[in-house]
């Protein structure tokens, strides 16, 4: 039996932070991954989504610039083999970054599927590891699937998938108006495709505030991507090269939709596969998370295992820049310290489609189900000269107790992914809206109107009437 002090088994994006922050405290560190460290994250999600739709920016850019600005630029086509293959740099240089920081922090990588054989002990590669300080659970998730729905990689696709299918598709039914299917119906749009955004909710993205919601699906409608709302998925037949669907709308209408692929984003599922959770005297909940006992520490009721990422239930948000901050946490409770607990209410929330959306904290709807006296303020970007500028609409909406902390900002509109840190600040020291009006900035730029909505809730209004 090989002795550590940490065991970590999912080497994604909370499983690494957890070794390498454990690992510059001076702990003994096994981490074992099956596949690639930096997980689902950095390999099918994140980082190549993002650089794909850094991609259809630029191609949005150039029909910006001919419609606009009387720059006379077309689009000739798009290499997709060219296309890829820089995506497919980028993420091997990030893949390198992470497996290089891990082998100067002395963490012992171990390529292997892991399973537990007791509370602090571990199987991996032919191994037992035992764990004196603790055992860490990072598995991840991986796309929810509906019954009868296959996915073949190339009709019938997940997001998992979708970005290594072959080519582009001319027409594309993207199930599912959460964030990751509002970014991939925002990607096809861009590269040309025909696409239908399909919801079961009454708006896209139901979990961020509604007047984010109307406003992101007036932008999608005006880019010509058809928005079905309160509509479900009947059944879906690959046929030739396509896939035969049907949907019931709103209004009860039966609709057959051919398209060439069917993405299916109706969010994703715990993995737990394999991990034996039973040896250590742990079970799943309904949904397979593996729920804490303590929040403070994401300890389970089984004292030295911890839980980070996917594998945690709400309020944990599954999303990456969570995850290292839990597994921060995690890496030094293990060290013997006692660190802040993840304050989960000013974690940010980013959808890169176009337009782009960010929010941190509480909707309006939810302060107002709480029964908080709530002021609220919204200014649209076109009020600002940036705003004019990029010409693409968008709006900032600040959501605050009278007399009390800002509770929720909300923004939608270009480039507002790089705007939220302020406001993650801002909720996350609960600010009162006085205090963020005394502080300046620039001019001119988008984030001008998020300092003249504070500046309006502090009494203190310049342009805004």
């Amino acid at each position: 039996m090989d002795e550590t002090d940490v065991i970590v088994i999912g080497g994604g994006t909370g499983g690494y932070s957890t070794a390498l922050r454990a690992a510059a405290l001076g702990l003994d560190v096994v981490l074992a991954e099956r596949d690639l460290v930096g997980g689902t994250c950095l390999h099918r999600g994140c980082i190549p989504s993002k650089a794909m739709l850094h991609a259809a920016e630029l191609v949005d850019g150039i029909a910006e610039a001919r419609d606009r600005w009387g720059v006379k630029a077309t689009v000739d086509g798009i290499d997709w083999p060219a296309l890829t293959a820089t995506r497919d740099a980028i993420v091997a240089g990030n893949h390198r970054g992470v497996e290089a920081h891990l082998a100067q922090a002395g963490v012992r990588v171990v390529r292997a599927s892991a399973r537990l054989t007791g509370p602090r002990t571990v199987a991996a590669g032919g191994q037992v590891y035992a764990a004196r300080r603790g055992v860490v659970l990072a598995t991840g998730s991986r796309p929810r699937l509906l019954p009868g729905l296959v996915p073949d990689g190339r009709r019938i696709v997940t997001s998992d998938d979708a970005l290594f299918a072959p080519g582009l598709p001319e027409s594309v039914l993207v199930l599912g108006g959460g964030a990751i299917g509002v970014e991939y119906a925002s990607l096809h749009r861009s590269m040309g495709a025909r696409v239908v955004l399909v919801e079961a909710a009454d708006r896209l993205l139901p979990l961020e505030d509604a007047d984010v919601s109307r406003h992101l699906g007036r932008a999608l409608r005006k880019r010509g991507v058809e928005v079905l709302t309160s509509a479900l998925l009947t059944s879906a037949e690959p046929e030739g090269e396509g896939v035969r669907a049907r949907v019931r709308t709103a209004r009860g209408e039966d609709r057959e939709l051919p398209v060439e692929r069917l993405l299916v984003a109706v969010g994703r599922e715990p993995v737990t596969d394999g991990l034996d959770l039973a040896a250590a005297g742990l079970a799943a909940d309904a949904r397979g998370h593996v729920p804490p006992a303590d929040w403070a520490r994401l300890e389970t009721a089984v004292p030295g295992v911890h839980v980070v990422g996917d594998l945690l239930p709400p309020p944990s948000p599954g999303l990456a820049h969570a995850s290292f901050a839990e597994g921060l946490l995690v890496a030094e409770a293990l060290a013997g310290g006692s660190p802040r607990p993840v304050d989960y209410a000013a974690v940010p929330r980013v959808t890169y489609s176009s337009p782009q959306t960010a929010a941190v904290g509480l909707t309006e709807q939810q302060a107002r189900d709480r029964g908080l006296d709530v002021v609220v303020n919204t200014m649209p970007l076109t009020a600002v000269a940036k705003g004019m500028v990029h010409g693409q609409g968008g709006s900032v909406k600040v959501v605050a107790e009278r007399q009390g902390p800002v509770l929720g900002v909300h923004l939608v509109g270009p480039n507002v992914s790089e705007m939220i840190a302020e406001s993650q600040l801002v909720v996350g020291w609960e600010a009162e809206a006085a205090d963020v009006a005394q502080h300046v900035h620039p001019h001119p730029t988008l984030s001008e109107a998020v300092g003249e909505v504070f500046l309006t809730l502090g009494g203190r209004a310049l342009h805004q009437v």
